[in-house]
């Protein structure tokens, strides 16, 4: 996890594309500048952040599903509940399936987990749009690359 370049993921575990359904992981670093100021003496994950985490893993979620074909950016979150503190070091397992597409939006439900506790979960809805140039692929490509997005999972 990069959190100075909002690089949430660092590993997609697993990705089914069938069953529309994604599992990532995400190891919040043990130090960063956020926690010197969330909170000084009592460092945790802020909650917007862990939205972004389940977001991101969300948007890799679409990408397969949709092959690359079209950029999702998040649109609306409902029903976020953070139910339990994510702290420096901790490993996050986060999951998240596609609950409806259709009309240039696409609907996911996702969860975060730590050590197999639920820590955070929210209902996201993204707009989907065309990638809006050839820089931004090839950016999404290599960030592909370095987080294991199966590539065999999107292949005809």
């Amino acid at each position: 996890m990069q959190l100075e370049y909002f690089h949430m993921i660092d590993r997609i575990v697993d990705l089914k594309v069938d069953e529309k359904m994604i599992v990532v992981e995400a190891q919040v670093p043990q130090q960063s500048t956020i926690f010197e100021g969330h909170f000084p003496g009592y460092p945790l994950m802020p909650g917007v952040l862990l939205i972004e985490s389940m977001a991101q893993a969300s948007g890799w979620l679409q990408l397969g599903v949709f092959r690359f074909e079209r950029m999702p950016i998040l649109a609306a979150v409902k029903e976020a509940k953070v139910r339990g503190s994510v702290f420096p070091g901790e490993l996050m397992s986060i999951e998240a399936s596609l609950t409806h597409e259709g009309s240039g939006y696409a609907m996911t439900e996702a969860k975060i987990r730590v050590g197999g506790k639920l820590r955070a979960n929210a209902a996201l809805t993204f707009t989907l749009i065309p990638f809006p140039n050839a820089d931004m692929r090839s950016h999404m490509d290599a960030i592909a690359k370095r987080v294991g997005f199966p590539q065999q999972a999107i292949s005809s």
